[in-house]
């Protein structure tokens, strides 16, 4: 082909096909973790007689499991390639997803020895168990095992996808490209409210498991078909392979230079102190909002989860604001002539004081759900911000060998505090429903004293406000308590960050 045919040759766009291909898996990563926060409340504790302890403990496996599989899911998607490395990672999550749906049928098994039961029948049978402690602790069990498969494939999704995007996008495209599928996130946020817990109640919970999980595999059968290595492409042509491949030559430099890390080493750098003092007291808040925000309309509000998904579907709508996180820093090291660092913690800096409106929430809820509900957006939508920037840190002051190790660190300092705050919120919300309760004026331990060594079932409150009694909700106070502590974290963070990393310095000798 002469230089005349080439220029008339018109570049095709298959990259762009490949990048909503893993926009789709990113919102299918975020449904399939929402299904439970969305059923719980409704369809779970009826069957299981879970309290905010026992969700607390399974969420907060959850997240435990999820970053230390972090740590090994970039190894492990190197190792296959990017095209079996996704497969077996969306596979893995989507099992994971789906035998969340057999959890019952389990629990009844264990409990009776009846195994090849129907999903009713599973039910029938473990409303037959008087045991309740032994149904709860059989149940919880059995999702934290459903939780660990799920996490182990849903580690997998990002390693993957940025793989990816290096693999058909040159650098100059790469922000754009990572911004169009990390947005699956958002939109996966988005749809779990308007349509787990349609499909919970027309069908049962059991079926949105499988519904929402069963995507996966869809998606597993479109990439099977979808996906070559641009070089061997079919759908992309030499113009095209030509744009993906223009920075070839900076590439092979950087290979060259690059190599693994010890973890151990990177701990004698304030650096490294700095991001995962940051991660660790900033990641929790945004699991809780995650996960509980169903919960605290369902608790405060008594909505159930089909009255609640308009509003969790405005509250994550709003944090669509977090583009802003990109664009600020930007602006500050154009126009500004700040160094990257001093740009973004800049940045930082200012959506650090947006959860302080946290404090609010609580106080200001008598007004109407509405005013926690955009609040808790707003904040969300801060943290995305947050840690959009803080991610970027560790490319402003590490060599390329080490960023993967770094946040890696960072990630599993972010795992253990969602641990920490999930965990601790579901003890402090049952604590909060028995010790600071007041039913009639009477504190509800000194009018039920037989529920001081027993767990307080989910609905007995709610049960003597509808037989005329005064009541007033403890829990009310104990989300009070948890957003304060949300509140706080980003400034906090950012203060020891400062101290520690008072300057921009770049790590020269790791």
């Amino acid at each position: 082909m002469n230089v005349s045919e080439k220029q008339t040759v018109k570049m095709t766009n298959f990259r762009w096909v490949i990048c909503v291909t893993l926009f789709f898996a990113t919102t299918i990563n975020y449904l399939d973790r929402q299904v439970l926060s969305l059923t719980w409340k409704d369809f779970l504790v009826p069957e299981f007689h879970w309290t905010n302890d026992d969700y607390g403990t399974i969420t907060s496996f959850f997240t435990l499991f999820y970053s230390i599989f972090m740590l090994f899911a970039g190894r492990f998607v190197d190792w296959l390639d990017t095209k079996k490395g996704y497969m077996w990672a969306i596979g893995i999550w989507s099992v994971g997803a789906c035998i969340h749906a057999f959890c019952g049928i389990v629990t009844s098994g264990i409990l009776t020895g009846s195994w090849f039961v129907s999903f009713e029948k599973a039910k029938e049978i473990i409303s037959t168990v008087g045991n309740v402690g032994l149904v709860i602790n059989i149940s919880v069990i059995t999702f934290i095992f459903a939780r660990l498969v799920l996490a182990i494939g849903e580690a997998g999704n990002f390693p993957a996808a940025i793989k990816a995007t290096a693999e058909f996008f040159p650098k100059k495209d790469r922000a754009l490209a990572t911004s169009i599928f990390n947005a699956g996130a958002t939109i996966g946020a988005l749809v779990a409210p308007v349509s787990i817990p349609f499909i919970a109640k027309a069908w049962g919970w059991e079926t949105a498991f499988i519904i929402i999980g069963a995507l996966g595999f869809i998606w597993m059968g479109a990439w099977l078909f979808i996906y070559e290595k641009p070089e061997t492409h079919p759908k992309i042509n030499a113009a095209e392979l030509e744009y993906i491949k223009q920075d070839k030559h900076i590439y092979e430099k950087d290979e060259k230079t690059t190599e693994k890390v010890a973890f151990i080493k990177c701990f004698k750098y304030k650096q490294t102190w700095a991001f995962a003092v940051g991660k660790f007291m900033t990641d929790g808040v945004w699991w809780f909002f995650l996960f509980w925000a169903p919960a605290y309309l369902s608790s405060v509000y008594k909505m159930d989860s089909t009255q609640s998904a308009f509003p969790l579907f405005v509250l994550y709508m709003i944090t669509l604001l977090a583009i802003i996180g990109g664009w600020l820093p930007s602006y500050f090291i154009t126009k500004k002539n700040m160094n990257p660092y001093e740009g973004r913690m800049k940045s930082m800096l200012i959506f650090a004081f947006f959860p302080l409106l946290a404090l609010l929430a609580q106080p200001l809820g008598y007004i109407s759900y509405w005013v926690p509900v955009i609040i808790i957006g707003i904040a969300a939508a801060a943290h995305q911000a947050w840690s959009a920037n803080i991610f970027s840190t560790v490319g402003d002051m590490f060599p390329k060998k080490a960023i993967a190790t770094i946040t890696g660190i960072g990630g599993m300092a972010g795992g253990i505090s969602a641990f920490i705050i999930n965990k601790g919120s579901g003890m402090l919300f049952d604590y909060a429903q028995k010790v600071w309760s007041t039913v009639d004026g009477i504190p509800f331990l000194e009018k039920f004293p037989q529920y001081i060594d027993e767990k307080l079932p989910e609905k007995f409150l709610e049960g003597l406000t509808d037989n005329g009694h005064s009541v007033v909700y403890g829990i009310d106070t104990g989300y009070m308590i948890v957003f304060s502590i949300c509140s706080v974290s980003y400034l906090i963070g950012w203060i020891i960050m400062k101290i520690l990393v008072p300057k921009f310095k770049v790590v020269t000798d790791l």
